[in-house]
């Protein structure tokens, strides 16, 4: 059932499921700064986005993949392997020749996807033989390269359940994709250059190689392929070219007729008067690859392939809609990848060579995170928006360093970026990559603070150094500059590198020295001038939002103040957090939550006064995410949180009037941006004020934890994945300004504050503390990530395990605590490297540990 209903953590289904009516839900395949390629719910491909832009609702011409069975004896059945087009079935010509909607598919189809891993079950009346496609592309935290391959592998597994044997072939045939700069009023691809398919048999594979004689420097230039490692192949390495059906009628027959596919003629005599001219024929080239298998009865076979491309060049700017100057337009950068690997085929080789690696570590992480005791619907969430870092949303750039340079758009238009530059208020919210790829924040980091932070301390919001291009000068924002000192911060803290702090110390404390001057206008430590926001508009007056983030920054800047031996600038800025604090928590605090102070709310367009913010702790839940504690009264901040759930948290939205844009309507639930309980609100409020943006909940959901309201907290994670249910929204993609919104990756934070998780590379310490809705019965089992390893811990009222996964790690001070309250302490050194497991019992932290005998202690 595509649809979930659900009102408590416990309805949550441990896997949700989509029927083929789920016609939205796309599952992404594609790694870091790749681009992607979706299988749809009936196990269609669409959503080819991997010529660098995003492009939505792009398919390929004749791209499927079909099987025919045949028992011995018995007459064969040949299906597409996909379940029935679902209505409509209109169009200015009925369905296009090339989504052969005509010829036979599977009766119906599941689709589960926990993302990396998608898994799609096809059922069928007729086809002798049962069916499933599994496919993914290798995700493993920490690894970069690992995570930045440019395909996928597909799995077609076939059981035969009959006492007798069946002949099976299962083929995948596919259309270019490289060159393609159009459609012409048919709807066909057209292309720059010619397009090309060969076949090809090196490196233990063999298959269907695509490519172009552009000249490998132009921006179109590329490849492709669809191989396979299995012995027992047959192949069609172009089909017949003209401008009607041959080539899909030649390779139909060929596979219906005994399962095996041969050669065609380019073009066939006798054919329409428009293909004669052979200048004139359509540039289109499509193959087949199939694979051969005789199955025994109640034997179940793996018809295995490998989905590669390779887009190398990218132009030197970001071409967005913002408008940062496109100095280096007509020149190219590579990507990272193609760094790495000189063809789609090379890919493939790679992906052949190391599969049972990189299955293994993606399989690790899948398994600890969806078999962790952390509630299901934050299971989902925290899975399915990890699909933004490796949507077109972000970039990974040639830098010449050896894992890239990492940067991003906000999301991505239907087929262009979205709001350019790695906008720091946008990424502010973001937690997933500081957490499973931190050292891609840390390139962020190096960005922002070497490159576009002025040297009065002003810093761009929006990066366009990472182009070499020449900058936009706007306003600096006061939520992203303050954030991205936390930050670094966070960043630090979790690696530990004082380098990494000493390298971008200078341009944090200027940027930090900057919001004295430019936004407190009377130097009462609480900021109170003209202050740009993530809202796309400035605020005015003291409001909290800006100023929970300045004190957060201010805490930060001390503790890094402090580790570089600047012992008087540390104590400025902790003496100005807690004067400023306690002004603006006098001031602002109405006896129930922070509003905004101004004399005269309308005085200045988009304010919102009285209004109670989603937003208005945002400070403080970095705070929290990063172990700085509490920069406001907690008693306060408490009430705060609380507030903004009762007024805007809504179950229905069939009487709620907004003009803005639309993220829940009718039986929707979700959580409004702000709302005036108490009267007050602005002629002309801020410009979003009443839409529901899936990032703020998530950052909310994450500091109503914090302050122990848990199951408020669920509740409106529910609400966001209950949104996206395949029907109404696809479950990967959760949309702002822009599909696979950057804000979306907040979920992350939700994870953090269940989990009590708490890293600091400094110390070597860990800290796992698991609220009760983070365990099930008596064992709360829970993801832990670190700078250098990963694994998961298993907290019992009588035992503690950490088990490391991938990497290594070095151990100082462990400290496990039961949601019932048992605790367990580790002092002293200990290191841990992939496999090995440490096993903690409630003794008093100085007495012998239990060990499986893997870890080491030192």
């Amino acid at each position: 059932m595509a649809a979930v209903e659900s009102t408590s953590s416990s309805a949550w289904p441990a896997a949700r499921s989509y029927g083929p009516e789920a016609t939205v839900a796309a599952f992404p395949l594609g790694g870091i700064g790749t681009g992607t390629v979706s299988i749809g719910s009936r196990g269609e491909f669409r959503d080819w986005e991997i010529a660098n832009h995003p492009d939505k609702g792009h398919w390929l011409p004749f791209t499927f993949f079909a099987i025919r069975a045949q028992p011995h004896g018995g007459a064969a059945v040949t299906r597409v392997l996909e379940s029935r087009i679902q209505p409509p079935h209109e169009g200015d010509s009925g369905h296009h020749i090339g989504k052969v909607a005509g010829l036979p598919r599977l009766r119906t189809s599941t689709m589960r996807g926990e993302y990396p891993m998608l898994g799609i079950d096809f059922v069928d009346d007729v086809l002798p033989v049962q069916v499933r496609l599994d496919a993914f592309t290798p995700l493993v935290p920490l690894d970069v390269q690992a995570s930045g391959l440019p395909g996928a592998v597909l799995r077609y597994t076939v059981f035969n359940p009959l006492a007798t044997g069946v002949k099976v072939t299962v083929a995948g045939s596919m259309s270019s994709p490289v060159g393609i700069v159009d459609h012409n009023v048919f709807q066909f691809p057209v292309f720059e250059g010619n397009p090309t398919v060969r076949r090809r048999t090196t490196g233990g594979l063999t298959g269907l190689e695509f490519g172009t004689d552009l000249p490998t420097d132009h921006l179109l230039y590329g490849s492709a392929s669809l191989t396979t490692a299995d012995p027992s192949t047959t192949l069609t390495e172009q089909w017949a070219v003209d401008f009607w059906q041959d080539g899909v009628q030649l390779f139909w027959d060929d596979l219906t007729s005994d399962g095996l596919l041969g050669d065609h003629p380019f073009t066939l005599e006798g054919g329409s008067e428009l293909g004669r001219s052979l200048d004139r024929l359509p540039k289109l080239r499509t193959g087949s690859l199939g694979i051969v298998a005789d199955l025994a009865p109640g034997e179940t076979r793996t018809f295995e392939f490998f989905l590669t491309w390779h887009t190398p060049n990218r132009s030197k700017a970001w071409n967005g809609m913002v408008g940062l100057p496109n100095t280096h337009a007509d020149e190219i950068v590579l990507n990272h990848y193609a760094t790495r690997f000189g063809d789609a085929w090379a890919v493939a080789e790679h992906l052949h060579g190391r599969l049972g690696e990189l299955e293994g570590a993606t399989r690790a992480f899948h398994d600890v995170l969806f078999g962790s005791t952390l509630p299901r619907e934050l299971v989902d969430a925290v899975s399915a928006t990890l699909v933004v870092l490796r949507s077109t949303t972000c970039l990974l750039l040639d830098d010449g360093s050896e894992e890239g340079c990492f940067a991003a758009w906000e999301g991505s238009f239907d087929h262009a970026g979205s709001c350019e530059g790695t906008c720091t208020h946008v990424w502010n919210y973001a937690q997933t990559v500081a957490h499973l790829f931190p050292v891609l924040e840390r390139s962020a980091r190096r960005t922002e603070f070497l490159h576009e932070t002025l040297p009065d301390g002003r810093m761009r919001f929006r990066t366009n150094s990472v182009f070499g291009n020449e900058p936009h000068e706007f306003h600096p924002a006061v939520d992203g500059q303050m954030g991205t000192v936390v930050r670094l911060y966070r960043e630090w803290r979790f690696c530990g590198d004082d380098g990494f702090l000493a390298e971008l110390w200078p341009g944090a404390k200027r940027a930090m020295d900057f919001a004295f001057v430019a936004w407190d206008s009377n130097g009462d430590n609480v900021l109170d001038s003209q202050q740009h926001n993530t809202y796309d508009i400035e605020f005015y007056g003291e409001n909290s939002l800006a100023n929970s983030m300045f004190f957060a920054a201010l805490r930060a800047a001390a503790e890094m103040a402090e580790a570089v031996g600047e012992t008087e600038t540390a104590k400025r800025y902790a003496e100005a957090a807690d004067i400023g604090a306690a002004r603006m928590d006098e001031m602002l605090y109405n006896g129930e939550y922070y509003d905004q102070r101004l004399a005269d709310v309308d005085e200045h367009r988009y304010q919102y006064g009285t209004g109670c913010l989603s937003d208005q702790l945002l400070g403080q839940t970095l705070a929290h995410l990063t172990g700085l504690g509490y920069v406001l009264p907690p008693d306060h901040v408490r009430s705060a949180a609380g507030a903004i759930y009762r007024h805007n948290f809504r179950s229905d939205f069939t009487d709620y009037a907004s003009v803005q844009r639309t993220y829940a309507l009718n039986d929707d639930r979700g959580l409004v941006l702000c709302t005036w309980p108490h009267s007050g609100r602005p002629r002309i409020p801020f410009v979003y004020s009443d839409e529901v943006w899936s990032g703020i909940e998530y950052q909310v959901a994450t500091h109503l934890i914090y302050e122990g309201l848990v199951d408020e907290g669920l509740e409106i994670v529910r609400a966001v994945r209950e949104r996206h249910d395949g029907i109404r929204r696809n479950p990967w993609n959760e949309a702002e300004c822009g599909n696979h919104y950057a804000r979306s990756m907040a979920s992350w934070g939700a994870l953090i504050a269940l989990s009590g998780a708490q890293w600091d590379a400094r110390s070597r310490s860990l800290r796992l503390a698991p609220v009760a809705a983070a365990s099930q019965g008596e064992t709360a089992r829970v993801f832990v990530s670190t700078a250098s390893g990963w694994g998961e811990a298993e907290i019992r009222p009588d035992v503690a395990t950490l088990r490391l996964l991938w990497g290594e790690l070095e151990l100082e001070d462990v400290d496990l605590v039961h949601p019932g309250g048992a605790r367990f302490t580790l002092d002293g050194p200990t290191r841990l490297v992939a496999g090995q497991t440490i096993q903690l019992t409630s003794e008093p932290s100085n007495a012998p540990r239990q060990s499986t005998g893997q870890g080491e202690q030192r």
